[in-house]
């Protein structure tokens, strides 16, 4: 079911770690967050507000220990581990600060992985979706180059592309410029909303930079496990 165009809706949703112990400690309260498709929203906030436990339970990593998290209309929390990991797959995609490409790899073969993954082989639908992928990342010279081989803001991109490749309806974005110098960051989040703009996706980006944080058309912020503020901008900030 895909309700009202709604891809994300957290209801109360609570984490806690060490439970049970005399060391518990709640990092999120009680959280209320809707994410609709096709939404380009930043996800602000100091270090130690949650921001990373937020992004790992959005991103089926961690489950919440209270509320409601409903992805494609769908409750996650009582799914089981296989479930979760299949839901994963379909409807998530993954950009971190480091590319986390494997070294040994080309270009290619790092976008194909999820095809890989998922079903124990890479046939020739994959190859071309990775293939045009590459390309409209502007990569398609490079299809055969290692990471090594390739600069930051390539490395950068080949991870956009492996994010994207699946058609994933929302990719998390986790400081995906922070690695970055200023000319090479400005360079990969024009990308992300070019992506954005030509394929509806639906991106979450976490980052420290208040100047693509400006450029969002949603700045979400988080302090001390609770939302703080929800400000919708006009498209492109």
């Amino acid at each position: 079911m895909k309700a009202n165009g709604e891809l994300v809706a957290l209801r109360g949703l609570r984490k806690s770690y060490n439970v049970g112990r005399p060391n518990e400690a709640e990092v999120l309260h009680g959280l209320d967050l809707t994410i609709a498709r096709g939404e380009f929203a930043a996800l602000i906030g100091p270090s130690g507000s949650g921001k990373s436990t937020l992004l790992n339970i959005l991103g089926l990593l961690e489950r919440p220990t209270g509320g409601s998290y409903r992805l494609l209309g769908d409750e996650t929390t009582t799914l089981d581990e296989q479930a979760l990991t299949l839901r994963r797959r379909e409807a998530l995609g993954f950009v971190f600060q480091f590319h986390h490409l494997l070294p040994a790899f080309s270009a290619l073969e790092n976008v194909t992985l999820p095809a890989l993954m998922r079903h124990g082989h890479v046939d020739a639908a994959a190859q071309a979706r990775a293939t045009g992928m590459l390309a409209a990342v502007g990569l398609a010279e490079a299809l055969h180059k290692r990471p090594g081989e390739l600069s930051g803001g390539m490395q950068q991109r080949v991870a956009i592309a492996r994010a994207l490749v699946g058609e994933p309806p929302l990719v998390l974005a986790d400081e995906p410029t922070g690695n970055l110098d200023r000319a090479s960051s400005d360079e990969v989040f024009a990308l992300m909303r070019r992506m954005h703009a030509e394929r509806g996706t639906a991106f979450l980006v976490v980052t420290h930079d208040p100047r693509l944080a400006e450029r969002c058309d949603r700045i979400v912020e988080l302090v001390d496990g609770a939302i703080v503020s929800d400000a919708r901008r006009s498209p492109g900030g």
